[in-house]
């Protein structure tokens, strides 16, 4: 079945919502107030939606057929210096938006199971599938240590802060990285999220 375009993206949308919003709870928890000061800690839509990155970039890959569809929000603002226990406060706030991801994924794979045994619609299984997939893929694929990615901040929280300023750098360059990676290594993402997906399945 193909899953109509304006549910992936509403799926996107509310998945790198809660992603983020993750992000900005597990800051609050360690101190910081900058989120929620911001008004950044709602599902409101309005607060979070980057045009390109959760608009024309999930538009252009679903027209153009790339076979996966991907996006983000407006990053929640927070301040590392707040955070009591700094490490180990940075650790949480990087990895709460991919927690966040295979959390709704093993729930709809718990869901898919009771819509199996009582034998609901194909359709609705295939969109519940869909929920699962999508976030399975924004979980592992935000875990590839490149900036800006969540992977590259969860392995900058194991660095002594003296290389702090060596990791600034390749921030700057670290959005082309990831567009090379997604053009020449995406297929390792995809063979990741099956293999999770089976799992759960």
């Amino acid at each position: 079945m193909q899953i109509p375009f304006i549910f992936q993206i509403l799926v996107l949308i509310i998945s790198i919502i809660a992603h983020e919003v993750a992000h900005g709870a597990a800051a609050y928890v360690f101190g910081d107030p900058t989120a929620k000061n911001q008004g950044r800690l709602t599902l409101n839509p309005l607060k979070h939606i980057d045009m390109f990155g959760s608009i024309i970039l999930p538009a252009i890959l679903f027209f153009t057929n790339a076979g996966f569809l991907f996006g983000w929000a407006k990053p929640v603002p927070y301040n590392p210096y707040n955070l009591r226990n700094r490490r180990l406060g940075e650790f949480c706030v990087s990895i709460a938006g991919i927690t966040t991801n295979f959390a709704i994924a093993i729930i709809f794979s718990i869901v898919i199971k009771f819509t199996v045994a009582l034998s609901l619609s194909q359709p609705v299984i295939d969109l519940i599938l869909y929920i699962i997939l999508l976030n399975v893929t924004l979980g592992v694929f935000n875990l590839v240590p490149i900036p800006p990615l969540d992977g590259s901040k969860i392995l900058f929280t194991l660095v002594p802060y003296r290389y702090e300023h060596h990791l600034i750098t390749l921030e700057k360059y670290g959005f082309y990285v990831v567009l090379i990676f997604i053009v020449f290594f995406s297929w390792i993402i995809t063979d990741i999220v099956s293999y999770i997906v089976n799992l759960m399945l």
